[in-house]
Order: structure tokens, then sequence, then C-alpha cells
């Protein structure tokens, strides 16, 4: 059976609005992991490009510290740093 991202991720955000706290606070959770995901394979998109930490920070707003203590650790194919 196929699922559309797309079409989960809407009725997610649909859900997040809820006025019921346990739908809303369910799809909130969901959304977050998402996020992290799609964050994780950007970054890992970045750094295989040879983007810099720096860049990758101003990219999302955060510190350049923030960045290179989460994702440091991570195997890229890129050495740039």
């Amino acid at each position: 059976m196929y699922v559309d991202p797309v079409r989960e991720t809407t009725k997610l955000a649909n859900q997040a609005s809820s006025k019921d706290p346990a739908v809303g606070l369910r799809a909130v959770a969901s959304l977050r992991l998402l996020v992290e995901q799609l964050q994780d394979l950007q970054v890992d998109n970045a750094r295989e490009q040879g983007w810099s930490w720096q860049q990758i920070a101003s990219s999302l707003g955060v510190s350049k510290q923030a960045v290179h203590r989460k994702y440091s650790s991570r195997r890229f194919l890129s050495g740039r740093g």
C-alpha cells in the first residue's frame, strides 16, 4: 500500500491544531521527528557538497558550534570543516 508523504504531512499539520490535546500533541511529536530527519538529510547533503559548518549553521539560523557539536561525529564524504 502506497503512502503519500505529502498527504500524510498535511494530515499531521492539520492534526497539530486539533482541539483535542492527545491528537495535537501526538501530531506535534510526529512532525518534530520528521523535521529532525529532514534536517539530518540536508546537513548530510550539504557536507557531501562541501559546505562548511558555518554555511550550514547560517542556513539553519544556529551557531556553528551547535551544528558542529550535533553532526561532526557523523560520516560525510567531504572532509571540509
